[in-house]
């Protein structure tokens, strides 16, 4: 098991500033992880607010370590279950909410549970160990269309039907259950000149299909609409093209689907104003020392 840190906090500064913190308020950060971004919006409380921090992977529960207990809590479970969460503890709306999208490190250099290609390991992928389907069962079960929509929705892979084909081929003789066997079945759909980059992109599918991912993100996205007070600051990091769409449309638009409401005069109806119209992305310095970080993109937005 790899000893390096838990996760290198991206956009730190930008994504905190963004959430215009101020006496009093209650802040969400529903990605906790290596507590990294937590523990910078605290740093920053003048008297009075509350954090409450989100994460549905047990290893990130062990980073709470030292975080000040009377102006936070910590919430295991699936960011998708804010409304819930908020009611549970009495909150009406909230004044900030932070969303760091991207994988932790620690879930790449974990060598135990299946999310990179860089070790064989059993095909696991789920962030919450105690519930859902393992990356293996979806391989070895779903039909070979559905594996192929997988592939080529989350991962925009071109070639998804002959990879669903040779997987489907290859669990009629064995099943899949490692890394290794899946890479077996599938490195020789690639070309050698693009194979980390497609592998990177197929793993990515899989996991965002184990985990439900970009159904958990438009239901946080529409309870972080609704609970949001006026001028209450949503600011959100994602990595790749889906979350963003998502993250931009329900920006601009109120909606994950990005439909445009007008009203009588032709103004956009939106429950959002943009804070920063061009995207904010990591300087080269912050590349450089965590190259993770090269593909982020911060949005962020005031609730009118």
């Amino acid at each position: 098991m790899s000893t390096q840190v838990y996760h290198i906090p991206v956009l730190l500064n930008e994504s905190i500033d963004g959430l215009n913190i101020h006496e009093g308020g209650i802040y969400v950060d529903v990605t906790f992880g290596g507590g990294g971004h937590s523990r910078e919006i605290i740093s920053r409380f003048k008297g009075g607010e509350h954090l409450y921090s989100f994460d549905q992977d047990a290893d990130a529960e062990k980073n709470i370590g030292t975080m000040d207990t009377e102006q936070f809590t910590f919430v295991r479970s699936n960011f998708r279950y804010l409304k819930n969460w908020m009611r549970y503890y009495g909150v009406e709306k909230i004044d900030g909410l932070l969303a760091d999208l991207g994988v932790s490190s620690h879930h790449f250099d974990d060598e135990t549970r299946g999310f990179s290609f860089r070790f064989d390991a059993p095909l696991d992928m789920r962030m919450n160990k105690r519930a859902g389907k393992t990356a293996a069962e979806i391989l070895n079960k779903e039909s070979e269309e559905r594996l192929a929509d997988i592939f080529y929705i989350y991962g925009e892979l071109k070639n998804s039907r002959r990879i669903a084909s040779a997987i489907v081929k290859s669990r009629e003789q064995k099943s899949i259950e490692t890394t290794q066997d899946f890479m077996n079945v599938v490195e020789p759909m690639f070309r050698k000149e693009r194979e980390k980059k497609d592998l990177a992109r197929l793993f990515q599918a899989l996991r965002i299909e184990v985990n439900h991912e970009m159904d958990a993100l438009r239901d946080m996205l529409k309870a972080a609409t609704e609970l949001l007070a006026p001028g209450g600051r949503l600011s959100v990091i994602t990595y790749h093209s889906l979350e963003d769409r998502i993250v931009k449309n329900m920006m601009k638009a109120g909606n994950a689907e990005g439909k445009v409401r007008q009203d009588f005069f032709g103004r956009i109806e939106s429950p959002f104003t943009l804070v920063n119209n061009k995207v904010i992305t990591p300087q080269q310095d912050e590349i450089e020392s965590n190259p993770r970080s090269r593909s982020a993109k911060l949005r962020i937005a005031e609730k009118r």
